[in-house]
């Protein structure tokens, strides 16, 4: 199969093993409309096309990339329209790294509180847990 046929459909089967992404993945996104709905063959079956092809491709690297499906949305919506300059989309991206920063800062903390946990830990033979000790532990 020739993936820049332009002209020829996809069954969802074929368009999860091109992008990787599970069928039932797919139907979601056909669901909440970020995947328009396909055509459909006189048997029923869903029959996409090229765009949607290269759609879902784009849903899967934004997804790869952390950005919520809101975001991706956004971006569509700003695509399809055509109404969208390059500093839309770099203020969209700017703002996503922003968030990403703060996730990794909050992961940080996380480790930090994980390997304290941990070095206080004694590994014993005896029911007596620090960490289990410090995961009751009040606020």
């Amino acid at each position: 199969m020739n993936p820049t046929d332009k002209s020829r459909g996809y069954a969802i089967g074929e368009m999860s093993r091109q992008t990787g992404v599970n069928i039932e993945t797919i139907r979601y996104y056909e669901r909440i409309g970020v995947l328009p709905r396909p055509d459909r063959t006189e048997g029923g079956n869903r029959q996409y096309n090229h765009d949607q092809l290269k759609r879902l491709f784009f849903v899967k690297r934004c997804r790869g990339l952390g950005f919520s499906l809101d975001e991706i949305r956004a971006l569509l919506e700003m695509v399809d329209r055509r109404d969208f300059t390059c500093n839309d989309v770099h203020t969209m991206t700017i703002d996503h790294l922003a968030s990403v920063r703060r996730k990794l800062q909050d992961l940080k903390k996380l480790e930090r509180a994980l390997t304290k946990m941990a070095d206080e830990c004694s590994r014993g033979d005896v029911p007596e847990c620090p960490v289990i000790d410090t995961l009751f532990e009040l606020a």
